[in-house]
């Protein structure tokens, strides 16, 4: 149990640090630059963690793995990332933090809608809980930072959507998430790289520069003032933020269950705007502060829906008692969850 605590504390501490960390850094490295430095490193950390865990499967990664990886790396770190990264630049880390911090919300529409999985009604109430904390923050009403927060949410959205591709795929090819994780973040990086390296060929750029909105990913730098000035920042953000934080959250995750590891995100709003108020001095206005609050409700939602379902399941009760309710007499209860087409895995 206290492995499980320091693990899960250690994690939230970093993952709530993370846009602070990255706005330092935004100063010295261009957002792109700093994308693939992280997730470079942040890789190559977890991989003796994967590695490991092959091992102990007895298994090795084949072209269609590969293949697997090629998707999320690409919808993680390009896409998502990206615009991550681009969210901390136009708006300040908290708003970011905690905007980014509701993609489980994201999550569970994507696997309504593609996986066609139930949604459980604790998560339903979470999902319009959460979806009227994200309208107090953004206040459509008084918007002022159009781009800032729309790369926030688009954000939060893509990764929800990575986290489904991620979930499916893994257990189609009987992968666990830090394999998963490791071996995104690697192939995201090698895409990425083509990437900036193509924002260097002469024809390439010059088209850029004719589009105003893609004037500023023209030759991106990649070694630009990677020096021992910025190493302590550089090492910080990959190896303790991004590497660090998911290593711990998956050691709390084979430590306990994974509705007790995900409170590391539940904690993350409330505690990332506290952290960017300290070192940041960043304002908290009082709508993002209700926003928060409001957001927070839904993630204790979540989380005892999930605690709920993983007793039941534990006790070998029906995850959704009312569909056992349901039942018509003489039928089977196999028979009967075939016939919803349900996962009873199907919120994490």
């Amino acid at each position: 149990m206290r492995k499980t605590v320091a693990y899960i504390s250690f994690s939230t501490l970093m993952f709530s640090l993370m846009e602070i960390a990255l706005k330092m850094a935004g100063g010295a490295f261009d957002p792109i630059q700093l994308n693939l430095i992280r997730f470079a490193v942040g890789g190559l950390v977890l991989l003796p963690i994967a590695v490991r865990a092959l091992k102990k499967q007895n298994r090795r990664l084949d072209w269609r793995d590969l293949g697997l990886f090629a998707i999320t790396g690409f919808v993680c770190v390009i896409i998502s990332m990206t615009l991550y990264q681009l969210a901390i630049v136009y708006s300040p880390a908290a708003t970011v933090a905690v905007l980014f911090s509701c993609n489980p919300v994201f999550a569970l529409l994507f696997s309504y809608l593609i996986l066609h999985e139930r949604l459980g009604r604790a998560n339903l109430i979470s999902v319009v809980v959460s979806v009227i904390g994200l309208l107090v923050i953004v206040n459509p009403a008084h918007l002022t930072n159009i781009v800032g927060l729309t790369l926030a949410v688009t954000s939060a959205l893509t990764f929800g959507l990575y986290s489904i591709i991620s979930r499916y795929g893994s257990q189609k090819r009987d992968l666990n998430g830090i394999v998963m994780t490791c071996f995104t973040f690697l192939t995201g990086t090698v895409e990425l790289a083509v990437v900036v390296l193509l924002t260097h060929v002469p024809v390439v750029s010059h088209a850029m520069g004719q589009v105003g909105f893609l004037k500023q990913f023209v030759n991106i730098p990649v070694i630009q003032n990677i020096s021992w000035q910025y190493l302590p920042l550089l090492f910080f953000i990959g190896v303790c933020v991004t590497g660090g934080g998911f290593a711990f959250y998956f050691l709390a995750m084979e430590t306990s269950d994974v509705s007790t590891a995900s409170l590391v995100f539940f904690i993350k709003p409330a505690l990332a705007p506290i952290l960017a108020a300290f070192i940041l001095s960043e304002q908290i206005s009082l709508p993002t502060i209700i926003g928060i609050v409001i957001i927070l409700l839904g993630s204790v939602i979540t989380f005892i829906g999930n605690r709920s379902k993983s007793i039941r399941s534990e006790m070998g009760q029906p995850v959704y008692p009312e569909k056992e309710r349901e039942r018509e007499p003489g039928e089977s209860l196999i028979s009967k969850v075939k016939s919803y087409n349900s996962n009873v895995e199907d919120e994490d």
